[in-house]
């Protein structure tokens, strides 16, 4: 790929003026004031564009086009603040992008997009494919306003047997795969991955032990008594007989179910015509588990080995993608997407994009079925076979048993869909209930609620959590580590902390306060005395214009009692069975639940930091090296440049870096 400066050197002609009937009634307002004729106190959240804004959005695109290569890639479009608005890509630059300057032939909502245009970049690349790759994973990095967006796209859990060990172990895995294993997925849940390794360790009877753990049994773990391990730990089982456990799981787990138990099943039937009843006993239990492992697949089809199912259900302008995974002949479980894309985005859109998007960061099985034709379907299939480095076939069944698996994918995106349109109702009646109760002008589209944690002072920590019409934005949550001294262990020190630095930082990077991550509503939990420095410290930064509501419990802190503290307003309760108190103290619950883990895991981190941390040069090995010859970091701080220079690993110039960092004074 290579960079193309396309910033425009010469002057370009006016473009023709775009016709009003051009912009959406909606973008553009009867009588609207130019923006820079606006008084500030009227200027809204955020700026209806005018027919001049598209105009000067369509010249900004016609001066790139002079410069444009007619080759594949990729472009950005951004608006005034420099934020990514759209990422697309082309396999004719000049063509694609010449299209957005012909704004009566767009929707909506690339109308809008146009409009806000201030700036565009350019990346081309030698194929097509290489410019779908680099979309896809622009498009998830800067997640621009106006692309089809996947926003709930968390790493699958994997089931690792390690090869790092004389003994392997069988565990749950998730993230990158930097440790020597065999790794068998993706589950679609991690309890999915826990019932399976139950009933593997029943079936195998692996361990599932930490290393260091079994380096220092020195009698058989609770897994032995419960038959759920063969007790390698402690010399039960030579590392032959536990190789061939491992050999079983791992061909079990490939796929090769049915060998495994006939095998399984030949041995029981000789060790009982041997009358070694107790051996059939312990195969016939084995077995019992493989088939408590089946039995979890809710579909299954024949001759199905490694595939991922992918159906998507419209209506009513938003989309649901079920994926189910198909690993080795076995369903291993499935789950609902909900991407983020406008009302007017057809299916075959989406689900390209999600398809996209979805095997970025992971590759894609062989099979891939999809409920209907995608966008540039050949070309999204070339571009996953260039990623996993094999063949992939991206395909809609239209007959036999692929074709009822899909159509039971199709259900359960129908009924996910219908669940969500009915959650996302009733969250929409607790917005408007909550814009009553607080007297806002609109329901909130962004709610954010604050709490501290501290014990004593100890390892203060400030929590923002943030809610919206779709439930909580989980990804906009926020931890602050108290950096005042004088703060620790007071609360309204440290709220003022925690607002100072969120509004402060928000000013600096959207001053105009035209991005999305502006509140409409602020929740404190707590009373009169933290909603007054919340308010100082809004008035402070000219922001007395977000609505603020301190929640604090009622006498003896009964839930269903609370208080509600707003600015000029006396302090007010509600029906302990209203839903919006619910709701409110849902918001409450949240927002300390990840105050209380914030501070946990500080506290967790500090006890278990070493001074050797602090030292420059000390790395993990050299770390260890030296605890487990001292025997703890106090003795290190105590020892001697000779006994530091004995120290396996430790050199002459480290120990003197040892020494001088616990000596400074000589």
């Amino acid at each position: 790929m290579a960079m193309t400066d396309t910033t425009p050197d010469t002057p370009v002609e006016t473009p023709e003026p775009v016709p009003a009937e051009a912009v959406p009634a909606e973008a553009v307002p009867s009588g609207a004031t130019p923006p820079e004729a606006a008084p500030p106190e009227a200027t809204p959240k955020v700026r209806r564009r005018t027919v001049a804004d598209l105009n000067r959005g369509v010249e900004t695109i016609k001066a790139y086009l002079r410069t444009l290569p007619v080759t594949p890639g990729v472009y950005r479009m951004m608006n005034e603040g420099g934020d990514v608005l759209y990422v697309g890509k082309a396999r004719n630059l000049k063509r694609r992008v010449a299209n957005y300057t012909v704004p009566a032939k767009l929707p909506v909502r690339l109308q809008r997009m146009v409009a806000e245009t201030v700036t565009m970049e350019f990346v081309t690349t030698h194929t097509e494919v290489e410019a779908l790759l680099l979309e896809s994973n622009l498009i998830k990095r800067l997640m621009p306003r106006y692309n089809v967006l996947l926003r709930d796209d968390k790493t699958f859990p994997h089931i690792m047997i390690t090869r790092d060990h004389d003994y392997p172990a069988l565990i749950k895995h998730r993230g990158a795969r930097d440790r020597a294993g065999d790794y068998f997925g993706p589950f679609a849940s991690a309890g999915a991955v826990n019932r399976t390794i139950t009933a593997l360790q029943r079936a195998f009877l692996l361990r599932n032990c930490t290393d260091s753990v079994f380096s220092t049994r020195t009698r058989p773990c609770l897994q032995f008594q419960i038959k759920r391990c063969t007790a390698p730990c402690v010399g039960r089982v030579n590392r032959a007989q536990y190789g061939e456990q491992v050999d079983e799981a791992a061909a079990f787990l490939a796929g090769k179910s049915r060998d495994i138990q006939t095998r399984m099943a030949t041995a029981m039937m000789e060790a009982s015509e041997a009358l070694d009843f107790e051996t059939a006993a312990k195969m016939r239990d084995r077995i019992r588990a493989l088939t408590a492992i089946q039995a979890h697949q809710d579909i299954n089809v024949e001759g199905m080995e490694d595939a991922d199912i992918i159906a998507a259900y419209q209506d009513g302008g938003s989309t649901c993608i079920q994926v189910f995974f198909f690993r080795g002949g076995r369903n291993n479980g499935n789950r609902a997407y909900f991407p983020s894309h406008d009302k007017n985005q057809g299916t075959a859109e989406v689900l390209s994009a999600f398809i996209a998007q979805f095997y970025d960061n992971r590759a894609a099985p062989g099979l891939v079925l999809i409920s209907e034709d995608a966008e540039e379907q050949e070309l999204l299939a070339e571009a996953l076979t260039l990623r996993a480095g094999r063949k992939v076939e991206l395909a809609v069944p239209k007959r036999g048993d692929k074709k009822r698996l899909m159509d039971h994918a199709l259900t359960n995106a129908r009924e996910a869909h219908g669940r969500r349109l009915s959650e996302t109702g009733s969250q929409a009646k607790l917005l408007a209930g909550v814009a009553e109760l607080f007297g806002l002008e609109a329901p909130p589209t962004r709610i954010e609620i604050y709490d501290n944690s501290h014990i004593q002072g100890a390892h203060p920590i400030g929590g923002m959590v943030v809610a919206g019409p779709d439930g909580f934005i989980k990804n906009a949550y926020r931890k602050f580590n108290i950096r005042d001294p004088k703060a620790a262990g007071d609360d309204f020190a440290m709220m003022r902390e925690v607002l100072t630095r969120r509004f402060e930082r928000a000013l600096k990077e959207d001053p105009e306060r035209t991005g999305d991550t502006w509140p409409d509503l602020l929740l404190i939990d707590g009373g009169e005395g933290q909603l007054g420095v919340v308010v100082e410290v809004l008035a402070e930064l000219g922001l007395s214009d977000i609505a603020l509501v301190g929640i604090a419990k009622g006498p003896d802190r009964d839930a269903g009692r609370e208080r509600f503290f707003m600015p000029g307003r006396a302090p007010f309760g509600m029906d302990p069975r209203d839903p919006v108190l619910y709701f409110l103290q849902r918001l409450r619950d949240e927002a300390h639940r990840w105050a209380i883990g914030s501070h946990r895991q500080r506290r967790e981190k500090a006890i278990s930091a070493s001074p050797l941390d602090e030292v420059a040069g000390i790395g993990p090995k050299r770390k260890k090296a030296l605890l487990l010859h001292f025997g703890s970091a106090q003795a290190v701080s105590r020892a001697g440049l000779a006994d530091l220079r004995a120290v396996d690993g430790i050199s002459d110039a480290v120990a003197k870096i040892i020494y001088d960092h616990f000596h400074p004074d000589g």
